[in-house]
């Protein structure tokens, strides 16, 4: 049986108008998409992949346009539909995992009101109770939890992870014969990200929904798709089986991309420590329900003194280990070498409620946390989305106010990089003034000093200096986030706290990016507070690691013991799904 296109794409330039010139983002790109197919669209950022996906979704921004070519959807022009008729076909027989859910949802409607959305616009012949129905099995399907509580939820109630969940929910409810995933897993901790890629072939086995998945994660690229493009500058520079791709690259600028891919057998080190460490094993995509069931009992099984002793246990181990092994953690552990102490930590949430004068409910979502940040020193904090890695940091730099325990800090007053560019950066302003407000709130700078100084941090961070002239929606994910970056570093901080910095950057930026804050630690003594899902960029980057679950930190060790000798279950389960 012969598959035929169910896309297909023909000589589509994509331009920006500026001040009268044009500027080619995409340029004469040609590819197709056949029916149950799995395709990657792979490059760097900037490289027009979520650019080709925005066109055939019709979903551009004004000052955007499809210079030349045409897009064929089931032999129709989609170029050549009026709104009214793309309408119906968005999100019914073409959907879209967008890349950043904080700006894709609405912050004031509920998540079970925005997923239902779809449902009363597709397919409006539906009961109220089995539309509920529906968006409960989609959100459960999605990987989330405690589905009943989410629906009457706010997006910014949630973790960065469970909101896309939620966008991967609403794009699959009414199962469409295509699904464009754009970086559907780049805020997914590892076995997240291995249930979403299961999904999305579940998805693609059981309906015959053709997917067009686009990533800046080869791996991902590598373990889902059957065939590949890439993309470089706006242009197709190779395309074909992805087996072909990953064994035999034609082009110099794919070889680049495998070069920079970290593998999954091994994770290398930095050169400055000069030393690698190699994992071998048989890795399970999922923590089945009796490995889940393991971690519960053993969090369930000890009590707090219990967990204490083991935790004094591990700081006397790890002493004892940075004695006998070459250690990057600071050998310095008096009290005066602590910037940032951290004891007994519990955070609440409030809980919404129907009665107006009604107590306010707190809900629990931090325990008893406690960490230590030394002078100089990356202290590295992983685990799952929703496990509270975010919140810790929020609590940490003063955005959370019901919170219980103590903060300390030492003549620092922290900076934080979150990990939604676009949501944390004024999308209002171009980005010379959202890098220039941080020079103007501190006081002391010029104008020229200030100007001088948006340009040197722009060139630090990677961005050539045509870009302060540009908003927010005229940049790439991984631009965006670069922008972040700079605005936090434009200041000269002594302690960052870094909520994945990294997460939406392609492999060759990402490394750039690690190697630049590497590179600042040591020429402005400064210390991070590191918070990832990727267990490779923890292990590169970090001196010590905190694993969180469920809200609490189970384990903290020396980074190459946690790797080499895991003690907790859910530890032992993270590293086992190293991609």
């Amino acid at each position: 049986m012969v598959n035929h296109p169910i896309i297909k794409v023909e000589d589509v330039t994509i331009g920006f108008n500026h001040k009268g010139n044009t500027n080619k983002v995409v340029d004469k790109i040609s590819f197709e998409l056949e029916e149950g197919e799995i395709l990657g669209i792979v490059g760097e950022s900037g490289s027009g992949k979520t650019m080709t996906a925005l066109a055939i979704m019709g979903l551009l921004s004004r000052d955007a346009e499809v210079l030349e070519g045409s897009i064929l959807f089931d032999h129709k022009d989609l170029l050549k539909l009026k709104q009214e008729e793309l309408r119906k076909i968005n999100g019914s027989m073409i959907s879209m995992i967008f890349q950043e859910p904080m700006t894709s949802l609405n912050p004031v409607i509920t998540i079970g009101h925005q997923v239902e959305e779809m449902l009363l616009l597709h397919e409006p012949g539906l009961h109220s109770s089995e539309r509920k129905n529906r968006i409960l099995e989609a959100l459960q399907e999605a990987g989330l939890k405690e589905v009943e509580l989410l629906y009457h939820k706010y997006p910014h109630q949630l973790s960065g992870g469970m909101r896309q969940r939620v966008m991967i929910a609403m794009a699959m409810i009414c199962n469409p014969k295509v699904l464009i995933a754009d970086e559907p897993t780049t805020a997914l901790d590892v076995t997240i990200q291995a249930k979403i890629l299961k999904l999305i072939k579940k998805l693609n086995k059981d309906y015959g929904t053709s997917v067009i998945l686009i990533s800046h994660d080869l791996g991902v690229i590598k373990s889902i798709c059957k065939k590949a493009l890439v993309m470089e500058g706006g242009k197709i520079v190779e395309q074909g089986l992805v087996e072909d791709i990953f064994s035999n690259p034609g082009k110099d600028y794919t070889k680049k991309l495998l070069a920079a891919m970290p593998t999954r057998d091994k994770i290398i080190v930095n050169d400055e420590f000069n030393k690698k460490l190699v994992i071998e094993s048989d890795r399970n995509p999922e923590i089945e329900d009796s490995e889940k069931s393991e971690i519960e009992n053993d969090r369930n099984s000890k009590v707090e003194g219990n967990r204490k002793s083991e935790i004094e246990d591990n700081k006397k181990s790890e002493i004892v280990d940075k004695k006998n092994a070459e250690s990057k953690v600071l050998q310095n552990s008096d009290d005066e070498n602590t910037i940032l102490e951290v004891k007994d930590l519990d955070v609440f949430y409030g809980e919404n409620t129907k009665k107006i004068f009604s107590k306010r409910k707190l809900k629990k979502v931090l325990n008893k946390v406690s960490l230590s940040v030394k002078h100089g020193e990356i202290l590295g904090i992983v685990g799952e989305s929703g496990s509270g890695k975010s919140t810790l940091a929020k609590a940490i730099t003063g955005l959370v106010k019901d919170v219980s325990g103590e903060i300390k800090f030492k003549d620092i007053k922290p900076q934080m990089v979150f990990q939604d560019p676009y949501g944390s950066l004024n999308p209002a302003k171009k980005v010379s003034w959202i890098l220039e407000e941080p020079l103007k709130l501190v006081g002391g700078y010029t104008k020229a000093e200030r100007k001088e100084k948006v340009l040197q941090i722009l060139k630090e961070v990677d961005l050539e200096e045509k870009y302060k002239d540009r908003y927010l929606s005229q940049l790439s994910g991984g631009q965006r986030q670069r922008v972040a970056i700079g605005t936090a570093l434009i200041q000269n901080p002594k302690f960052i706290v870094l909520d994945e910095p990294v997460s939406a950057l392609d492999v060759t930026v990402q490394a750039q990016i690690l190697e630049l804050l590497k590179k600042l630690r040591a020429e402005h003594d400064l210390s991070y507070l590191f918070i990832s899902h990727d267990l490779n960029v923890i292990y590169q980057m970090c001196d010590r690691v905190c694993v969180m679950y469920q809200g609490e930190i189970v384990e903290t060790a020396a980074i190459d013991k946690l790797f080499k000798q895991p003690n907790h279950p859910y530890s032992k389960k993270l590293l086992e799904t190293i991609v």
